[in-house]
């Protein structure tokens, strides 16, 4: 066993045991080379079912990031340019002043339309054709690319709808082709999970205490109350098997192998060349997010800067952390690609920045 292995397993086996974890896995791989790959505690609770390294989790947020990957790989091979006129693709999104936001606009969370109606639904979530509609009509809060604010939601299914109209198949079928298959993990990375493979799914759990946003909380305006990310709503058979590719499913080796596969070969497979990388990594927006008042520092379709640090003392690092806790990223100056998941929804991102930072001592 490694150093840093060692060291990752005492850290996840205490998590557990002092209750601050019920489940969780981390992995690493360190150009191209898989070099860590942890697990401890419980999957289902409910069962006594143990964590695996094959066992999926429902990522909220983090699921961004395979999403991301998915449009720099159809980039790689000449499907899409991010400089192209999302309403060149998807007319209809072009209403109300829409026409000029373009791809790279969608990535960078810049197109201007953030928000959703406040009696949105988990049923009108898994409706992919009702939630295009509805934000293909919506009228945007800023001038689409000349600012930024965090899409909660709107992020996959914008992104997702042009894929779907490039490649003619859903999103999550197109990044099973084009991510999942070439990397060797169907089974172990998702952006909507098929039926027969629910079971293998941990089961999420809500941390303890009441976390729930005030009615004034800028959150509510981007992910309203009736699809917060709780575990009620990330363990719903519907919302796990339908697209909402804001989110993922997938196991922390599965993540780490596909950002790794972003840097360079893994096992002889290359997600985009060493020219896409510079583009795909390099922040194109440092500015104040619109929703939530934050700094925000975004390459195209992923947060610079590891998760806790200020991105100017990490500028080197992308990926997406998700409400709850999960985060994946890559670092170019390093090699390192890390990912956590977990099942306890937490509050903050304590645990994920604690495994981060051990992974970058060790670099």
């Amino acid at each position: 066993m490694t150093a840093l292995r060692r060291r990752l397993q005492d850290a996840a086996d205490e998590l557990v045991r002092s209750g601050v974890e019920r489940g969780l896995q981390i992995a690493v791989y360190r150009h191209g080379e898989q070099v860590a790959d942890v697990v401890a505690g419980l999957a289902d609770p409910a069962t006594g079912r143990p964590v695996t390294p094959d066992t999926p989790f429902h990522a909220f947020s983090a699921g961004k990031g395979l999403t991301a990957t998915l449009v720099h790989v159809l980039a790689e091979r000449g499907a899409l340019r991010y400089d192209t006129p999302i309403a060149r693709i998807w007319p209809e999104f072009g209403a109300h002043g829409k026409d000029t936001a373009t791809i790279r606009d969608a990535l960078t969370h810049a197109t201007g339309v953030p928000g959703l109606p406040p009696d949105l639904t988990p049923e009108h979530l898994c409706d992919w054709h009702r939630m295009c509609a509805l934000i293909a009509d919506a009228r945007p809060w800023w001038e689409p690319g000349t600012g930024t604010g965090y899409h909660s939601y709107t992020f996959g299914y914008i992104v997702g709808e042009v894929v779907r109209r490039v490649t003619g198949v859903p999103v999550s079928k197109a990044f099973a082709d084009e991510v999942a298959a070439p990397l060797k993990v169907p089974g172990e990375l998702f952006l909507g999970v098929p039926r027969a493979e629910l079971r293998r799914l941990a089961r999420l759990e809500d941390a303890p205490g009441d976390h729930a946003p005030p009615d004034d909380s800028p959150v509510l305006a981007v992910a309203p109350r009736g699809v917060l990310p709780t575990a009620a709503f990330g363990n719903r058979a519907d919302v796990l098997t339908a697209a909402i590719p804001a989110a993922g499913q997938f196991t922390a080796r599965a993540a780490a192998r596909m950002y790794a596969a972003l840097l360079g070969p893994v096992d002889g497979v290359r997600l985009i060349s060493a020219e896409r990388l510079r583009e795909v990594g390099t922040p194109v927006v440092d500015d104040v997010d619109r929703v939530f008042g934050n700094r925000a520092v975004l390459a195209n379709g992923y947060a610079v800067g590891r998760l806790g640090t200020d991105p100017d003392d990490t500028p080197t690092v992308f990926g997406w952390a998700g409400s709850g806790g999960g985060y994946a990223c890559a670092d170019t100056a390093t090699g390192v690609a890390f990912a956590v998941t977990k099942n306890r929804l937490a509050p903050d991102f304590t645990t994920a920045q604690t495994l981060a930072a051990i992974v970058a001592e060790s670099s």
